[in-house]
């Protein structure tokens, strides 16, 4: 790839981690230096920003973009909140541990922060500058409080005394009321009081929490305005009339803050009852040690300082913000203008003619294997197959894992509505899974109300596989209809995230499902397992053996892998030992990547790429050239310790030549994009490819909706 057909995404040394000399061309390698390593956090904040510069693509519909902005702030909450957490913790507790990139934790937190703060800084100005400006060309506005007018402001007052103030508790800052616990990723403001109060207290300061019921964008009447689409910040409204919270007291300045907290989970491995550990947990999830304090730029520095201290954070921890300071909250423009012609258009997800002309998914099933890529092709297949299992007469159980569903999904009523048709239903519900714990509290109590037999999978291993075992009688004998996916039981991800599902009745895979649904309800010493790999047992090392397996073929062996993320170094290892042997290798990784490519004697065989675009690249495929004879694995894992070693996954066979010929298409097509890829180089930068003059523009994503929906339409 030469410099011709890209764009520099992240150029500037200051904003990565420092290169390092690269080794010249024979000259030995150690396999084991450090420096042939990206640390996981540092890659994962490369991700972050390169979901930022889709903000600027104009490519993309404006609305989608600000979209992009604020999907932006959504990862670097969570990256905050787990991440830097985390490393926090180790320094904390003094269990530091240091990674094959041979990083020290405080090491890794200084150089988290100063490239945070960078790409903070730019989310704004593209925020204030580019996006806000060009929304304003679109009569979009959100409206200043200098530029309210006087009906405007009537209407915001009325807006404040009637829906604001009756909710809104302000607490003043005296020995009687310390300093609130504030709930992580809340919106404040600190207040700058001056006079007495009625019980003749001088307090100086206040803490207004903003309730979190109240939304923090709101569409003005068309009647008070001009035309176009104006909205209004809560922030604002807080603001012009932060003196109706403190009566006969004057307010001297109200700034808005936001502190994000420690939000990940720690539960013991020898708990009785997981479900009523988890729920302790997630009460104290929203008041975890302090992290990060991101204020209003226009701040003073004496209020910023004391709220420092109060939350325990130095000025490595503080972000000045030149904005509202939870710009996720922005996501909700989408819904609150009329401009559909700023946002992508509306596609149908295809059905492919295999079960369209099909009453019977199981009749589908039988004549050939099925592979779904979603969200071109529709999910609905999947409830269908459930739904009619529920109703077939013929259908004896039905065993599903549940990592993120949702409560009140179609999956959830299908599971429901067998179990009360007397069928046997067993759903592992994974509670752990981040962030949709409660979701699937509430899940699991729904279900079981309804007769299903709920099992919480294995403590201390998250249960992550994707898969569906349906039992049906069919002449005489018992047959087992088996899902197999890369992505969640999710009808809302499915519209946005890509991910493979694969139904078959395969003898063998579906004995092989089976022994897992085994493991994971009951005891016993693992089952051999004839055609599946799973985690933690048998996936690990099958992926290094089959990596070192195409290793012996030299020139001649070739590997395809497309997944979220690579950190695992074992694999890292195998991978470059693929790459000395002259095996080329194509890696296809959305986020963290903590392989070196372009390294020579080491990794010059392996090219990294990423693709940023509309869905959210969720598939993980495992390809192997076998000297002409492909072995292609679909799998719900990714390449990370924590997948291979510390979680129930699985990595299904994908055997019937047509798909192997269709999953390899599919490769391609993101082997060939030069309009939505990002190609990574030995410096740890990431180049944006663009198409070369006269060549013709590739973006992956829109030439498999085209030809998904048109060869299954």
């Amino acid at each position: 790839m030469t410099s011709k057909n890209m764009t520099a995404a992240a150029t500037d040394a200051e904003q990565v981690p420092a290169p390092v000399d690269l080794p010249e061309a024979g000259e030995e390698v150690n396999i084991d230096a450090t420096e042939n390593y990206f640390n996981r956090e540092l890659s994962q904040l490369q991700f972050n920003y390169r979901v930022l510069k889709q903000a600027l693509d104009t490519t993309h519909p404006l609305i989608n973009r600000l979209i992009f902005c604020c999907i932006f702030s959504s990862n670097m909450d969570e990256f905050f909140e787990i991440r830097v957490a985390g490393l926090r913790e180790q320094l904390k507790y003094g269990r530091e541990t240091v990674g094959v990139d041979g990083m020290q934790p405080d090491q890794v937190l200084a150089e988290i922060s100063r490239i945070a703060h960078e790409y903070i800084a730019e989310q704004y100005d593209i925020l204030n500058n580019v996006l806000i400006p060009e929304l304003e060309k679109e009569n979009i506005h959100f409206v200043r409080r200098r530029d309210w007018t006087e009906a405007q402001a009537d209407w915001v007052r009325s807006y404040f005394d009637e829906e604001v103030l009756p909710v809104v508790s302000p607490i003043g800052l005296d020995p009687s009321h310390p300093f609130p616990r504030l709930v992580n990723k809340s919106l404040n403001f600190i207040v700058e009081l001056d006079g007495k109060d009625a019980f003749g207290r001088e307090t100086g300061m206040a803490i207004v929490p903003a309730p979190r019921s109240l939304p923090r964008l709101v569409r003005l009447p068309d009647e008070i305005c001009e035309g176009g689409e104006n909205l209004v910040f809560l922030s604002s409204m807080i603001h012009a009339h932060a003196d109706k919270l403190f009566p006969g007291m004057e307010v001297k300045g109200c700034y808005q803050f936001r502190l994000t907290r420690n939000a990940d989970l720690e539960l013991e491995d020898d708990l009785e009852d997981l479900a009523s550990a988890l729920r302790g947990e997630l009460l104290s999830r929203r008041f975890g040690d302090a992290v990060r304090l991101e204020v209003a730029d226009n701040c003073p520095e004496e209020l910023m300082n004391f709220l420092l201290r109060e939350f325990g954070l130095t000025e490595r921890d503080l972000y000045k913000v030149h904005g509202p300071v939870n710009l996720t909250r922005l996501m909700a423009v989408g819904g609150l203008v009329d401009r559909p012609d700023l946002t992508y258009s509306h596609f149908s997800p295809s059905i492919p003619r295999q079960i369209r002309s099909k009453d019977s998914m199981f009749d589908a099933i039988r004549k050939r294997p099925l592979l779904l890529l979603h969200p071109y092709e529709n999910f609905s297949p999947v409830v269908d197959l459930l739904r009619q299992a529920a109703k077939d007469p013929h259908v004896l159980a039905i065993r599903q894992t549940l990592y993120r569903s949702g409560a009140d999904s179609e999956i959830v009523e299908a599971l429901a509505d067998a179990a009360r048709r007397g069928k046997e239903v067993t759903a592992v519900i994974e509670l752990r899974a981040r962030f949709s714990e409660e979701e699937n509290l509430e899940l699991a109590s729904r279900l079981q109300e309804a007769g299903v037999i709920v099992v919480y999978g294995v403590v201390g291993y998250k249960t992550h596989a994707k898969m569906i075992l349906i039992v049906r009688r069919e002449e005489g004998r018992l047959r087992r209809y088996v899902h197999l996916g890369t992505g969640n039981y999710h009808a809302g991800n499915a519209r946005l995230y890509t991910d493979y599902s694969f139904m078959t009745c395969d003898e063998s895979i579906g004995d092989d499902v089976n022994k897992l649904f085994q493991q994971l309800t009951g005891m016993g010493k693992a089952l051999k397992i004839k055609k599946l790999f799973h985690a933690p047992f048998t996936l690990h090392q099958s992926l290094i053996s089959l990596i070192e397996r195409e290793a012996g073929y030299g020139e001649k062996g070739r590997i395809i892998f497309k997944f979220n993320a690579l950190t695992e170094a074992q694999v890292i290892k195998a991978l470059y030992r693929a790459s000395q042997a002259g095996v080329k290798i194509d890696l296809i990784i959305r986020g963290i990547c903590c392989l070196r490519p372009g390294v020579p004697g080491l990794s010059e065989n392996i090219r990294v790429r990423s693709i940023i675009g509309r869905f959210l690249e969720h598939t993980r495929v495992y390809y192997f050239g076998n000297r002409g004879r492909p072995q292609v694995y679909c799998s719900s894992a990714d390449a990370m310790e924590r997948n291979l070693l510390n979680r129930v996954e699985t990595a299904f066979p994908v055997e019937d030549p047509a798909l192997i010929a269709r999953l390899r298409e599919d490769l391609d097509t993101y082997l060939a994009d030069n309009c939505q890829s990002w190609v990574l180089q030995p410096d740890g930068t990431y180049l944006q490819n663009h198409p070369a003059e006269g060549e013709e523009p590739v973006a992956s994503q829109l030439v498999l909706l085209d030809r998904l929906t048109s060869s299954s339409g």
